[in-house]
């Protein structure tokens, strides 16, 4: 009988760690997507960076996920592993991971610790995730480059405090394949958990280090569809396919699917990389001080992809001045913001009402939204992935249009548990872009806040 040799899908972690633009929110759950339909055993997610906005995107992919478990790392504190927590706790098999390197280098350069306090660190942080979570993974950052005995000292004190997988990384990239194979062996024979294995392709020998790795015992890889010195999931998958007999070893991975479903999403991706650069590369170079004229702000807004109005963009110019008054310059991102608050303040044809959302692990987010148009009141309800998605599909089902949404961010404005957060939404209707700004210490209510800001001044020019 064949060894069922689990796979752990890192695309999203390589990717977003690979590329200098950042992957748009869609692109981001194509990707976890595909990796479930392809057969991964889990989808892991790239670490937290904004709370605000990773919790929305996060939970959302936590609602696609049909059949993987998803997986996120918790961060080097208890606070980081509720946030963390937070995001993966509606999927149907969410899964926490301790990710801290284990080579005394590493330890001493990124974290500033010995030894002997990263251990005590590496049980405190599994404790507090399996106090969350039933899935608790100790990820060994670095491994091949620590000392054998400290690594299973590491992976013993996660194991005792309720980790079930170790993970082997090969972060320096440099060992050979078997070097890792013997490591893995090692660390196999002295812990009773699943031992999965990360390599690296950088020195091209990443498949013959997984398989010469799965022949030493290992029960798990981590693999991604595209990214840098990485194992690809169309090589391993072909690889394990052809060496399923003597390794009595094989994958989930749908091997009939995998080359065309891989291309297809990459193909979108890479097209929109290519949009997005251009445009960030645009984007940098918009810098404005208080010298700047109404002709300048106006030719900024339109690299951002504003046609703003004569009047708009004094308007633009007024507040831009305000903001310069105590600061020096300000850049795209600020300059979309002031457009989002000050362009074409159009009169509230709707105004919101109320609103209502449910979302669970069991069945896609609900929300009911109820508007008023003059004095009719008239009311949406609709599922999505996820609450922000779900509210505006209401929102569309109120007013019987759908506006592509050509942007999504929400940003921090103050600090705190009880933090005000600012959304941006921005809509494209008949080729121009409408900027909406919402802000309200629930993410969700400034979202639809926003999206409303933005409806309002479409309907106002269309009139």
């Amino acid at each position: 009988m064949s060894k069922k040799i689990n796979t752990a899908d890192i695309t999203l972690k390589k990717l977003s760690a690979d590329r200098e633009v950042a992957l748009l929110f869609r692109e981001k759950t194509a990707i976890a997507a595909c990796a479930d339909k392809l057969g991964a055993d889990a989808v892991e997610l790239p670490p937290i960076k904004n709370i605000r906005e990773d919790t929305i995107i996060y939970k959302t992919i936590a609602q696609n996920v049909q059949n993987a478990t998803l997986a996120i790392p918790v961060g080097f504190s208890t606070q980081d592993v509720a946030a963390a927590y937070e995001c993966v706790k509606d999927a149907k098999k969410p899964r926490l991971q301790i990710e801290v390197p284990v080579s005394t280098v590493q330890m001493e350069y990124t974290y500033h610790i010995k030894a002997d306090k990263m251990i005590l660190k590496i049980g405190e942080l599994t404790k507090a995730a399996k106090q969350l979570c039933c899935d608790v993974e100790f990820c060994a950052l670095d491994a091949t480059r620590a000392d054998a005995d400290f690594l299973i000292s590491a992976a013993k004190e996660a194991i005792a405090n309720g980790a079930g997988i170790i993970t082997i990384c090969d972060d320096a990239g440099v060992s050979l394949p078997e070097e890792i194979a013997a490591l893995v062996k090692k660390v196999k024979e002295s812990v009773n958990a699943l031992v999965y294995v990360q390599v690296s392709d950088r020195i091209n020998m990443g498949v013959a280090s997984a398989i010469a790795s799965v022949k030493e015992g290992a029960d798990g890889l981590k693999c991604a569809m595209a990214g840098k010195d990485v194992l690809l999931t169309g090589e391993i998958s072909d690889a394990m396919n052809a060496c399923s007999a003597q390794l009595s070893a094989e994958t989930n991975l749908n091997n009939t699917k995998i080359h065309a479903s891989i291309d297809d999403m990459l193909a979108t991706i890479n097209h929109q990389a290519y949009e997005a650069e251009n445009m960030v590369s645009e984007k940098k170079k918009i810098l404005l001080d208080s010298d700047s004229t109404i002709a300048q702000v106006a030719q900024a807004a339109n690299v951002l992809g504003y046609d703003l109005s004569d009047s708009d963009c004094g308007n633009v110019h007024k507040a831009l001045m305000q903001i310069l008054q105590k600061k020096g310059e300000v850049g795209a991102k600020e300059l979309e913001a002031l457009i989002a608050s000050s362009a074409m303040q159009a009169p509230s044809t709707y105004h919101l009402e109320s609103y209502t959302t449910n979302s669970s692990n069991l069945t896609n987010a609900m929300s009911q939204v109820t508007l008023r148009c003059n004095d009719e009141i008239i009311c949406g309800v609709s599922t999505g992935d996820g609450p922000v998605d779900s509210a505006f599909r209401a929102i569309e089902q109120c007013i019987g249009h759908h506006y592509e949404l050509d942007d999504f961010q929400v940003h921090s404005v103050t600090e705190g548990k009880e933090a005000l957060g600012s959304a941006v939404v921005r809509l494209r209707n008949n080729g121009k872009l409408y900027s909406g700004n919402g802000i309200s210490t629930d993410i969700v209510a400034a979202s639809i806040r926003a999206y409303i800001n933005a409806l309002n001044k479409i309907v106002f020019e269309e009139a």
